[in-house]
């Protein structure tokens, strides 16, 4: 077995046998990482609170055939302010989830990480309204499916009026459109916060307080996510969507 170094994200935890636990790390160098702490679970484990979920550790691991071993764990950052409010703290196990949902074990991963690391910052400095509707239509688009905002995703026509969202058809649909479909009503105040999440005007959409358009951004793109993964987010469910 070879011996490695690489910092990391815990995104969740599982029990093996009676003292240890399977962790799985997002990491810049190997994307999603799953290894074994062993004797984590002991009292005196030398491990201590460092390999918990949302802690961000540097990390001395073997490489094994099926889960790698963790050797040694040391706490960069552990977004005390996230863990100590229950708000916070839901947010930040649903960008866990969403990580954990699309990171690919062995692929190196460093814009996820990057991103995952920048939510988890910002979400510690400030609990607003869009960061975690922002990150998840971001990791859409770090996926390749960056969503149809600049005209009807279904005729394709630039000039008409915008004023829905369909997530099978990826993108904004005209009204005449939209009447066609089940799709989610957007407002044009909705639309405009989409379009500054992922058009580079991030830290202005992340200021805006609650409001109808934010709720709005929020509900699009958890479906948006939950569409693509074909599976609910279960740390949502915990969220309060007004």
């Amino acid at each position: 077995m070879s011996l490695y170094r690489e910092t990391g994200v815990v995104l969740r935890t599982m029990r093996l046998g009676e003292a240890d636990r399977i962790v799985t790390f997002l990491t810049p160098g190997r994307g999603k990482v799953r290894a074994v702490a062993k004797g984590v679970r002991k009292t005196k484990s030398r491990f201590g609170g460092r390999l918990e979920p949302l802690n961000h550790v540097a990390l001395l691991l073997y490489e094994g055939r099926e889960l790698d071993i963790v050797t040694q764990a040391d706490t960069r950052e552990q977004f005390k302010s996230v863990r100590e409010d229950l708000d916070r703290l839901a947010k930040a196990t649903s960008l866990l989830e969403a990580t954990d949902q699309l990171a690919q074990e062995h692929q190196p991963a460093p814009r996820l990480h990057a991103m995952l690391l920048g939510a988890l910052r910002a979400l510690a400095a400030r609990d607003a309204p869009l960061l975690v509707p922002a990150f998840f239509l971001k990791l859409l688009s770090l996926e390749g499916f960056h969503p149809i905002l600049d005209g009807c995703g279904a005729c394709e026509s630039a000039s008409a009026e915008l004023v829905a969202f369909d997530v099978g058809q990826g993108g904004a649909l005209c009204r005449s459109c939209a009447g066609q479909v089940a799709a989610a009503a957007l407002s044009a105040e909705g639309l405009s916060l989409v379009r500054r999440v992922l058009g580079g005007d991030l830290a202005a959409a992340l200021a805006e307080p609650p409001s109808r358009a934010t709720a709005e951004v929020d509900r699009l793109a958890t479906r948006a996510l939950e569409h693509h993964l074909e599976r609910r987010l279960r740390s949502v469910k915990v969220l309060d969507r007004g």
